[in-house]
């Protein structure tokens, strides 16, 4: 397997994430979005990150792909069986796909992608915007849904490991949470981020 993207992409992280606790291995090449690269764009047509293939299999689309792995390598399990935990799964992957991400995002754009990657200045207004009107209402949802260390039954799903992705980008640019105003959310993301096969996660130097 070979994983496409680099793995600041919340997106991109979620699959090598997802592949990590499934007890699999893939070869992770860290590219841009719309990287020219053949295999890449073969995998990829839109350009998007993360771009897959598996054997002669390719697939574009983080939820797309854990799903096709779940049904590939059903075990572990980290989509549960009961119909109702697997709607609320499905659920906080929406919720961390559509409003969490594209929220917390705008600060990681500014902060990071800006500043290193397009070479401007970043944009502060937005990021105070962001973070004192926009972010904490959905702390707020999160730390209402939260009664123990996963929010979906009693073991990790997908929708922890979408979840977990974005407090990374908030502690590599040196804002983690505020523990004391969100305790619930600030226990869980602290328990996922020292999970052993999400905490190893990273771009190799080089990338492909």
């Amino acid at each position: 397997m070979i994983v496409y993207g680099s793995s600041l992409s919340p997106f991109v992280r979620k699959t090598l994430a997802f592949i990590a606790e499934k007890g699999l291995s893939a070869e992770h090449r860290p590219v841009t979005p719309h990287d020219p690269s053949p295999d890449f764009r073969a995998c990829s047509p839109l350009g998007k990150i993360p771009g897959f293939c598996d054997g002669d299999f390719r697939l574009a689309d983080s939820s797309a792909i854990c799903h096709y792995l779940e049904r590939k390598y059903p075990t572990p399990a980290l989509f549960p069986v009961d119909v109702e935990a697997f709607g609320r799964m499905m659920w906080f992957e929406e919720y961390n796909d559509t409003v969490l991400v594209p929220t917390a995002g705008k600060v990681f754009f500014q902060l990071v992608v800006r500043p290193n990657l397009l070479k401007e200045q970043p944009d502060m207004a937005i990021v105070e915007q962001a973070v004192i009107k926009e972010i904490p209402p959905v702390f707020d949802y999160l730390e209402r849904q939260i009664s123990g260390p996963f929010l979906v039954g009693d073991r990790i799903t997908l929708a922890d490991i979408a979840i977990h992705c974005v407090f990374v980008n908030f502690k590599i640019i040196g804002r983690p949470l505020d523990a004391e105003r969100w305790p619930k959310l600030g226990k869980y993301v602290a328990s996922l981020l020292a999970r052993p096969t999400l905490a190893q996660i990273r771009d190799q130097k080089a990338a492909a």
